[in-house]
């Protein structure tokens, strides 16, 4: 990448607290935040769920929770089964769901670098098997969406 001419001279300007990259990574600032995202994608909706399947405690997945309903990427949905209190499941909303290319980049550079050619999961389009890849073009692309990727275990992976 370069800057534009009136750019060029770095020292002369500042975007400071005004990034975004910077505002993202303070959203996503834990672990666990982001843990409760990729549950989010994954189909996990309850808080006991998010506790038993990230591994975390259950304040750190309480705040971690709070901290992404407060920035509207989580909305809580009120649900009650038979003989229980009210209680809360957790969506994504739109800028939750407007999350997948940053969560499907993470995961695709992991296991290109991290993962030594093995990584546990696929991502696929559902409906052709093809590939998911998230990649930088000028060329506009047809979006996919969340329900259009299947996930599939990968045959390679072996647990370290």
């Amino acid at each position: 990448m370069r800057f534009e001419e009136r750019l060029s001279d770095r020292d002369a300007w500042s975007i400071g607290d005004g990034c975004s990259a910077g505002r993202v990574l303070d959203l996503l600032s834990t672990k666990t935040v982001f843990l409760v995202v990729r549950e989010c994608f994954y189909g996990t909706t309850r808080f006991d769920d998010f506790v038993t399947r990230i591994g975390a405690s259950a304040p750190a997945v309480s705040r971690a929770l709070k901290q992404l309903k407060a920035a509207g990427v989580v909305a809580p949905v009120v649900y009650r089964e038979p003989g229980s209190r009210a209680r809360d499941e957790y969506r994504l909303t739109e800028a939750g769901e407007d999350l997948l290319p940053v969560f499907l980049s993470l995961i695709q550079w992991g296991d290109r670098h991290l993962q030594d050619g093995r990584p546990p999961l696929s991502f696929v389009e559902a409906g052709t098997g093809r590939p998911i890849q998230v990649r930088v073009s000028a060329e506009p692309a047809p979006e996919t969406v969340c329900d259009d990727i299947e996930i599939r275990l990968n045959p390679a992976w072996r647990r370290g």
